[in-house]
């Protein structure tokens, strides 16, 4: 086989799989790993792949733009409800506080929370928020900051270090991407930094991601995944994403 119909060959594989390692493709190649990594850079230039830690994924899964809240609302719709069902499972005990993230998984969530469950939340989500206000058994707190559009959540300075003071029982955050590798993360800087405030601030860290965002990448990391608890996802989760998981110490929860 030539290299340039080798290289055709891995950037379909890729697609196909959605994530290869560069171990898998010497090996349905019977080439040497150095030669997979050179085809993968020579793929990543003309855009046909991007390179991961220890493999490839499809050009289309590190994809930078963010879609805004509005949108993310109104895709994998039934996946996101099954996960926030599941995740009531999750909650503390009455009296307990709950740190709930920003996303269009964490707000239904908020929409699901039992009425007659006693518990502070705190968010840094202005639709959370307004879902929550006046509720009669939510002493709810809206962190301060700037109001980023994309998410309409208050980032920056004056949330990271409003959030430095709480000690929450439980975070339940979403993610863009979630990957062995690269740990949970997102596009934007202020938006990673508030989420990463938000793991330190919790005793138990519990991610919302349907099974969409799994070994997929965005920019910036906000946790590893040694920092985090359990994940809620759905049913659509591969095996082999599954198994390194739990291998990595997440609890995986299938909705």
């Amino acid at each position: 086989m030539y290299a340039e119909e080798r290289q055709q060959a891995m950037a379909q594989l890729v697609v196909d799989r959605g994530r290869v390692s560069v171990n898998q493709i010497a090996e349905q190649f019977d080439v040497t790993t150095e030669t997979v990594r050179r085809d993968l850079s020579a793929l990543e230039r003309i855009g046909l792949v991007r390179r991961v830690h220890g493999g490839a994924v499809p050009a289309s899964a590190l994809a930078v733009i963010e879609a805004g809240l509005g949108e993310r609302d109104r895709s994998n719709t039934e996946a996101k409800d099954r996960i926030a069902d599941a995740a009531l499972d999750l909650l503390p005990a009455a009296d307990g506080t709950v740190l709930l993230d920003a996303g269009s998984t964490t707000g239904r969530l908020a929409r699901q929370l039992p009425r007659d469950l006693r518990v502070t939340v705190v968010t840094h989500a202005v639709p959370v928020a307004a879902r929550l206000a006046g509720s009669p058994n939510v002493d709810l707190h809206l962190l301060p900051g700037r109001v980023r559009p994309a998410t309409q959540a208050a980032v920056g300075a004056d949330t990271v270090v409003a959030l430095d003071r709480i000690r929450a029982d439980v975070a339940f955050l979403g993610t863009n991407g979630l990957s062995i590798g690269h740990g949970l993360s997102t596009p934007d800087r202020d938006e990673a930094a508030t989420k990463r405030a938000m793991v330190s601030a919790a005793r138990r860290v519990v991610c919302l991601a349907d099974s969409s965002k799994v070994g997929t990448e965005a920019p910036i990391r906000f946790a590893e995944l040694g920092e985090v608890d359990v994940l809620v996802t759905d049913a659509g989760i591969a095996d082999a994403d599954r198994r390194a998981l739990e291998r990595a110490g997440v609890e995986v929860v299938v909705a």
